[in-house]
């Protein structure tokens, strides 16, 4: 039997299987109150099923000793996620329930400040949970990006593709999986997409205006990406000699005078 400071597999295994349970329980109340369709609950089960072997898959490979509080926030918050990605799929089917998304969407923007919080308070921080967090956050970007491509055009499906592209790009530019220096900047942009998609896809504004905030979203992503990408490449060879991003700044401040990403 493993001990409290052991990693625990049964234990954790049993984490996830509540995620998914959860996450089943979502849809089952969704598909039950708003009569979601076949295109709903399969993309929802699909979901459910890819997070919980994803997330299982990754617990066994760190084996962290517990699964942690701010971990829990990030599932629940995962859970939504899931939620509004049946809602979006549902939607190509039948009119979307535009209040219960908003909604759904709103409280997971508003738990994406929680977990780190959390993480910080609690001590339970780690590259698992910051990994964890950050595909929850890309996947609600592409499935809000796809909602409302539905009403500004196929090019708003650019936002939650970028970060994809560069994941995809990193396989063959290594250098793009250089670490980068923190940045105020990036971090801002990235939570102002959601905020961004929300007000898009509310419906609240006429189409110029949702059209005008949709713009601004790729416009700033795009931006915030350029930066780093350029940051990455002006120091690619810094990097590869094991310096690091901080220190790699500092030097390029001191000879260039160009500020951090």
């Amino acid at each position: 039997m493993a001990l409290n400071n052991t990693y625990d597999a049964r234990l954790l295994q049993q984490e996830t299987a509540v995620g998914a349970g959860v996450q089943l329980l979502l849809l089952t109340v969704l598909g039950t109150a708003l009569g979601m369709g076949p295109a709903g609950w399969l993309t929802g089960l699909a979901f459910a099923l890819a997070t919980w072997a994803v997330l299982s898959r990754a617990l066994h490979r760190t084996r962290p000793r517990s699964f942690g509080p701010a971990n829990r926030v990030t599932l629940g918050r995962a859970t939504l996620v899931g939620g509004v990605t049946a809602l979006v799929a549902d939607s190509f089917q039948s009119p979307p329930p535009v209040t219960v998304l908003v909604a759904l969407t709103a409280v997971a923007l508003i738990l994406d400040a929680v977990d780190g919080k959390v993480a910080r308070r609690t001590g339970s921080s780690s590259a698992l949970g910051a990994r964890f967090d950050m595909e929850v956050d890309a996947f609600l970007i592409l499935v809000l990006s796809v909602y409302v491509s539905t009403t500004v055009g196929a090019w708003a499906l650019l936002i939650g593709g970028m970060r994809y592209a560069f994941v995809a790009a990193a396989r063959f530019l290594p250098w793009l999986n250089n670490a980068l220096p923190p940045s105020t900047g990036r971090k801002t942009v990235a939570a102002l997409q959601g905020v961004l998609l929300l007000l898009a896809g509310s419906g609240i504004l006429p189409y110029a205006p949702t059209f005008g905030v949709v713009a601004l979203a790729l416009g700033l992503l795009t931006w915030s990406f350029g930066r780093d990408i350029a940051w990455l490449w002006r120091t690619k060879g810094s990097a590869e000699r094991g310096v690091t991003p901080v220190e790699v700044e500092r030097l390029h401040r001191e000879t260039a005078g160009v500020g951090a990403p």
